[in-house]
Order: structure tokens, then sequence, then C-alpha cells
């Protein structure tokens, strides 16, 4: 069993990430940026959207039971789905009821007996980034997906960078000031948190997803360049702070 201490800091962190929303007539539990979203993740339970708003992924609604409501429905065909289940039989018997009266378009699932809720932000990100089309799962033809295009490459300077590759898998966090020297490395779990606290941080560089909070608090104190894994879909984009991801950054020569 956890100590009290376990469950205080699990409880806490809980609160720090934000309020669990309802969504629809069957006050269904979701994230708070599932309506801008235009891609939603649709998982089995509350617990699942807990764990999934700790990682920073706050476009996501649950079923709360074996028979998918009217309102899953109605969203699978107004915004691009991905059911994330568990790895067990339970998520298996899930699936195949999605299949049948849904309109998802990948799917993705925690390790093999194992659950969302109990899924570390790492395996989360990797059930996510090996998510696969449904017509690799149904055997229904789907029409092929857009190529996405190269990302653009943004110079950064060589600090931020290496900050940048240092940082990948780590799940942490830097902040560096104007000198670009390394003011403070943290989980990233703790960032929204520190940003709120801390002054002269000029960019911030973290191995997770810039939402549209980290954005807000980073407007708020001036904080000029964000660098992280991954944008957010619903993320609106501040005149005064630069979003880079990973996959932009190139050293400035």
């Amino acid at each position: 069993m956890p100590s009290v201490e376990d469950v205080y800091k699990e409880i806490s962190d809980t609160m720090k990430v934000g309020k669990v929303e309802k969504y629809g007539p069957e006050d269904l539990p979701a994230g708070p940026g599932l309506e801008a979203a235009k891609e939603i993740i649709v998982v089995e339970g509350r617990a699942d959207i807990i764990n999934l708003m700790r990682c920073g992924i706050f476009n996501t609604v649950a079923l709360e039971g074996a028979k998918v409501p009217e309102s899953i429905k109605k969203l699978t065909k107004e915004k691009s789905a991905t059911a994330l289940l568990d790895g067990d039989r339970g998520g298996d018997l899930i699936l195949k009821e999605l299949l049948q009266v849904t309109n998802i378009k990948f799917v993705g699932r925690a390790p093999r007996g194992k659950e969302i809720e109990e899924c570390n932000c790492k395996e989360v990100n990797e059930a996510l980034e090996n998510r696969v089309p449904i017509s690799e799962v149904s055997g229904k033809p789907q029409p092929p997906p857009k190529k996405a295009p190269e990302p653009v490459k943004i110079e950064v300077p060589e600090p931020v960078a290496q900050a940048a590759k240092s940082l990948q898998g780590t799940l942490e966090a830097v902040l560096l000031n104007e000198k670009l020297e390394q003011v403070e490395r943290l989980p990233v779990s703790q960032l929204a948190e520190k940003l709120q606290q801390v002054t002269g941080v000029e960019t911030v560089v973290f191995d997770g997803i810039i939402t549209q909070r980290i954005v807000d608090i980073a407007g708020e104190k001036n904080i000029r360049r964000i660098v992280a894994s991954r944008i957010s879909e619903a993320v609106k984009p501040a005149l005064n702070v630069e979003l880079v991801t990973f996959q932009e950054t190139v050293a400035q020569a």
C-alpha cells in the first residue's frame, strides 16, 4: 500500500495539472483541451484522463464503460480520433466495440498487461507514437494519409540546441537566462509551477508537450522561446513567444 505521503503527493500533482471537465449529456470525463482540439484521444476512464493530463495531454475524453456513448460517436465523426486503450482483454473488447460504432482513425495500446492509468509519461508517448491506422486493425481500407511536410529547420543558439539534444527521453526541463546559462533543471511535471515563480528566464527547453498553459505563463513572464518535443494541436501561438520542436532545431552556424 502507498504511504500517506505518496497519496498526498499523488493528489497534489493531480490538482496542479488542472481539473477534469465534463462533456456531453452523459457528463463524460474530459480534458480541458478537448473542445478546441482538432485531434482527440479517446480513453477508457477518468483515471486515464488524469494520467494523460499529468503528461501534458489535455485533448481527451473517456468512455466510462463498455458501451460507447453517443457523444463519443459524434466526436469521432467531427474530429480525428485516436483510441488509447489498456493492454488487456478489456481493452480488446472496447476496441472491438469502437470499430463497430465509431469513426476512430488510429489505435494506440498500453504495454501488454498494463493499463493507461498505470503508464508513465514515456510509455504514454510511446503508445501514441506507435499508434496504428484503423485499416491495420480492422482490415477496412482507409484513404491514404496525407504526407506530412518536412519540418522547417529553425536556427537556435548552440546552448539551446545542445540542451534539446541532451533532454530527449528524460522527461526533464532546463531553464536558461538571457546569457543562455542554465538556471535550473527539473522534472517536466513541475515546470508550469516553477515558471510562475521564477524571473529572468529567457528560454525553456523540455522533453514534453507545449500546452496552452505553458504558453500563457511564458507570455506573462516575458519568456522569449520554448523548445520541446511536441506542440499541442490546441495551442494558439503567442506573438512574443517563439515555439520550436526538437525536430525543428538546428544550431546557428
